[in-house]
């Protein structure tokens, strides 16, 4: 019989930077790298702190995921964030090779995952992680809705 390897989820830790990006003005968009058991890796959004469009939490840890372990590949990654990521960070796990991407909530307006461009069923997409959604999705929606209900 083959023995199962028990889950356990980081999400808490990408809801964790979510809310730091939240408190710093960002998008509430945390993530994490995990490999092992080991966080290697935590960041959160900050594009307008950078004034950097592609520093979403997403490409913000891969980059030190890949610092950290001095490898331009994360094959034996699992990927944590609190929102489906867009194509542009879509493109860039498929690149990192992350073995595991596990999301919170859906983005219906920008997602590029299971809505939107889809980018892991293009035929270009080199490498398609495995894909677990829905991953503390009531907490990553309420994060972003009262972030956005805040400035309307």
């Amino acid at each position: 019989m083959k023995e199962q390897r028990s889950f356990r989820s980081y999400m808490d830790i990408a809801l964790e930077q979510a809310r730091a990006a939240g408190n710093r003005g960002e998008v509430p968009v945390g993530a994490c790298v995990v490999v092992a058991g080991d966080v290697v890796a935590r960041a959160g959004n900050r594009t307008r702190e950078l004034a950097d469009p592609t520093a979403h939490a997403e490409m913000l840890v891969i980059r030190a995921a890949c610092a950290s372990l001095g490898a331009q590949r994360l094959a034996q990654a699992d990927l944590y964030v609190t929102l489906e990521p867009c194509p542009m960070c879509a493109g860039a796990i498929s690149a990192a090779r992350i073995a595991r991407l596990y999301y919170g909530a859906a983005d219906p307006k920008s997602g590029g995952v299971t809505t939107g461009a889809r980018v892991f069923s293009h035929s270009q997409c080199h490498h398609a992680p495995e894909v677990y959604d829905g991953i503390a999705a009531a907490d990553a929606e309420t994060l972003l809705r009262d972030f956005f209900a805040s400035r309307r």
